[in-house]
């Protein structure tokens, strides 16, 4: 019959090296797990910022051109009051659409043959606008902007669908995703929007 071997005892320099990497295998994966949920915190609150308080949008279309080509990216930022000038982001039929406001609630705009902005009869400084044009218009001229909403125009007159036609109509506050501050791609284009 065999005789068992029983397994030599170690010495305490070997047990020593054992409790060390068994101490380093459990504060590994307690900086592993740790390291991902911090990764996830910092990931869901990213989303959450870009989601409520800084949408990332990118530009579908030609409305916008010069100021806005097809393809970039911007931030905007939400904001209770805008001004003349200012673009916003709002949404309508499930889109968001970018467009420029060219008056608040009570102002009177109208607009000449030729494409030319007037705000309670004021001719409206446009440095943005490369062509103008009457575009599709079907309001009875000049118009005055309703309680809580803001007058909407594309920079690209002829090719915008804006608050000149009644599909669109002028813009609710509620349907403001926020106004425009900067673009960030392409990043020899980065420029601020105000």
């Amino acid at each position: 019959m065999k005789e068992k071997k029983t397994p030599p005892i170690p010495n305490v320099a070997e047990l020593e090296s054992e409790l060390k990497r068994e101490k380093y295998k459990n504060r590994y994966w307690t900086v592993f797990r740790s390291t991902i949920y911090i990764l996830i915190t910092v990931a869901a609150v990213a989303v959450l910022v870009a989601t409520l308080w800084l949408p990332v949008l990118q530009i579908y279309g030609s409305s916008m051109t010069p100021t806005l080509e097809e393809g970039d990216i911007v931030v905007s930022i939400k904001s209770k009051t805008y001004e003349t000038g200012d673009i916003v982001a709002f949404y309508y039929n499930n889109k968001i659409l970018i467009k420029r406001v060219i008056a608040g609630s009570g102002d009177w705009v109208d607009l000449d043959e030729d494409g030319t902005v007037y705000v309670n009869g004021e001719k409206l400084d446009e440095p943005y606008v490369k062509d103008k044009a009457f575009g599709e218009c079907d309001l009875e001229l000049p118009y005055q902007v309703p309680e809580s909403r803001i007058f909407v125009m594309g920079d690209h007159r002829s090719v915008s669908v804006d608050s000149r036609s009644k599909a669109v109509g002028c813009v609710a506050e509620e349907q403001i995703v926020g106004k425009l501050v900067c673009r960030i791609w392409p990043l020899t284009g980065l420029q601020t929007m105000y």
